[in-house]
């Protein structure tokens, strides 16, 4: 009866352990904009997939979009991922507009929740102001690429300079030929470029453009076992159904680019660096703001080797701050500093070289920091300046001129009081005690003096 009662719980004990023996899952999460953090951090997680022997990376998007650079380097890890990768637009709510569109065509399982979207394809520099498309009799199409209300392109025989059907028609090939790899619709595909359009996860899934609608992620795993998919040349069968996704936490590397890439920090960080900087030239010897002030630039240059950076922005910054200083120093009745704060203002506007939502300088944020570099310029500049010009109170160059009291009657070296500290001088004239001289020359501690008429 006892080893009855043994089979019945081993048997009931099976399934669990087959769930137990089954490979992990990893959970990579991107919410917001796609930029240099979110392309390590996916880089280092399908790394760390691939050495735990994970059977599935699901990558969670939420993303209005991003730069084409890092969304290019995502890409290139999910193909070359020796692990498969489910790219999946969650939760309710979210979208995959943009270079999202783009991830979710690359990856080997395309997924979205209810209530989601993806689309609105078309280069980010397409919707610049002054590119507006036009068709064949000149109109407007008044197509919009979902990015901040920016104007989108309609076909690409009808945009109105060579740059833009280059983009245009370099976006159409690498996601139909994204499409094309994953056997998904590659003319909406085309569509979601050149027109800007966008899908729900319904209309999607009906359109073939995805592969399952899942409510989350436990829903989706359990959709997703016993499907197979071809890695690397080798077919592999998903046992997903009970295994819980493993979270994959940024590390401290992702963590510091996320920051020091926010174009805003990074804007913050090169100012506070110049100013630093100043304010040790001004004042040699201080040694902290000068630490503090390299330190910051370098960072920031970093930041901005990778963002798509203006270096005419960045120049028109340096002249406008090297105006604002020179106004301090040269009377030119406020011109270099009125000319100053405007280039300043105007790099500003223009160092972050893209449109896309969230990896921008705000306006607010620039002319705050114009006004106040302007104001931390002539306040410490200025206090500089008047440190100059007082007369010297101490040192060398203080002792020179300086009267005093002879102490004792000599006639070539004795000892007098000078600044109410006892010297040794030397006279080429006769003193007495209580006589006034005068010090025109230090050799080490002997003073040189002459007598006071």
């Amino acid at each position: 009866m006892r080893w009855d009662k043994a089979l019945l719980a081993l048997w009931a004990l099976l399934p669990a352990l087959a769930w137990a023996a089954e490979p992990p899952v990893a959970l990579l999460t991107i919410n917001g904009a796609i930029g240099p953090a979110i392309a390590d951090y996916v880089h280092r997680g399908v790394e760390q997939a691939a050495k735990q022997g994970a059977q599935l990376l699901v990558l969670q998007m939420d993303t209005p979009g991003g730069l084409d650079t890092s969304m290019r380097a995502i890409i290139k890890d999910i193909l070359a991922s020796p692990v498969p990768v489910a790219a999946f637009v969650a939760p309710g709510g979210a979208r995959a507009a943009s270079a999202g569109t783009y991830i979710l065509y690359a990856s080997h399982i395309a997924a979205m929740a209810p209530a989601t979207n993806l689309g609105a394809a078309t280069p980010v520099a397409i919707g610049a102001p002054g590119g507006g498309a036009q068709d064949e009799d000149g109109k407007a199409d008044g197509k919009t690429d979902g990015k901040a209300g920016k104007t989108g392109k309609g076909e690409a025989g009808g945009t109105s300079s060579t740059m833009t059907r280059k983009q245009v028609n370099d976006a159409s090939a690498y996601i139909r030929s994204l499409a094309q790899m994953r056997d998904r619709n590659a003319e909406w595909a085309e569509r979601a470029v050149r027109e800007a359009v966008s899908l729900s996860a319904s209309e999607a899934l009906k359109m073939k453009v995805i592969d399952l609608v899942a409510e989350n992620v436990p829903d989706l795993l359990r959709r997703l076992d016993g499907r197979k998919l071809k890695v690397s040349d080798a077919e592999r069968v998903l046992r997903t159904a009970g295994v819980v996704a493993t979270p994959v936490e940024p590390d401290w590397r992702t963590r510091f680019l996320s920051v020091v890439t926010d174009p805003s920090i990074a804007y913050v960080l090169i100012l506070l660096g110049i100013y630093a900087l100043v304010f040790e030239f001004s004042n040699p010897g201080l040694v902290f703001p000068g630490v503090v002030g390299a330190i910051c630039v370098l960072v920031a240059l970093y930041a901005f080797h990778l963002l798509p950076v203006n270096y005419a922005g960045l120049a028109l910054m340096l002249v406008g701050i090297a105006f604002m200083v020179g106004e301090l120093f040269f009377p030119a009745y406020g011109s270099l500093g009125i000319g100053g704060a405007i280039a300043f203002v105007i790099g500003s506007v223009i160092l972050i070289d893209t449109d896309v939502p969230g990896l921008g300088v705000p306006l607010s944020l620039v002319l705050g920091l114009a006004a106040g570099s302007a104001a931390f310029l002539f306040l410490v500049v200025g206090m500089a300046l008047k440190a100059h010009r007082r007369p010297v109170v101490s040192g060398r160059e203080e002792l020179l001129g300086s009267t005093g009291e002879a102490l004792e009657d000599f006639e070539q070296e004795g000892w007098a009081r000078v600044h109410g500290e006892t010297w040794r001088i030397r006279s080429a004239a006769p003193l007495r005690a209580g006589q006034r001289v005068r010090v025109v020359a230090m050799h080490g501690l002997l003073l040189e003096v002459v007598p006071e008429p």
